[in-house]
């Protein structure tokens, strides 16, 4: 019996002093950052990629970097089925460092131009 009621009281113990003591802290979230940036886009027409993929878009993005960062970009065409359920695809990939923007953009651009001839030459 002695050790039913040491054990209660253990347990008591434990429960009461084993709970959470409200703690009060600030967060801030106004040093938002951008490392290793890597965007990948998936179209199915030349339409798609001149209305999903604007410059503009992207040179937004490019502003957020931090300064010597890895930066890369991927756009993947899809193409015809082909037998047994393949589908073809084409994929463009640029990498880069967010201290040379300009170049990468002109890259980006390369890319988004040879995904649209893609497409075209397809017709």
């Amino acid at each position: 019996m002695k050790t039913v009621f040491t054990f209660l009281g253990l347990l008591i113990a434990t429960v009461t002093c084993g709970q959470a003591q409200n703690l009060e802290a600030n967060v801030t979230t106004e040093n938002t950052k951008i490392t290793n940036l890597s965007v990948s886009v998936t179209v199915d027409s030349a339409e798609e990629v001149e209305s999903t993929f604007k410059m503009k878009d992207i040179k937004k993005i490019l502003n957020e970097v931090e300064e010597d960062e890895d930066i890369s970009f991927e756009i993947t065409c899809n193409g015809d089925n082909i037998s047994g359920g393949v589908t073809r695809k084409v994929s463009y990939r640029v990498t880069g460092n967010s201290n040379d923007k300009k170049s990468f953009l002109e890259r980006i651009r390369k890319i988004r131009k040879a995904a649209i001839t893609y497409y075209n030459n397809k017709e």
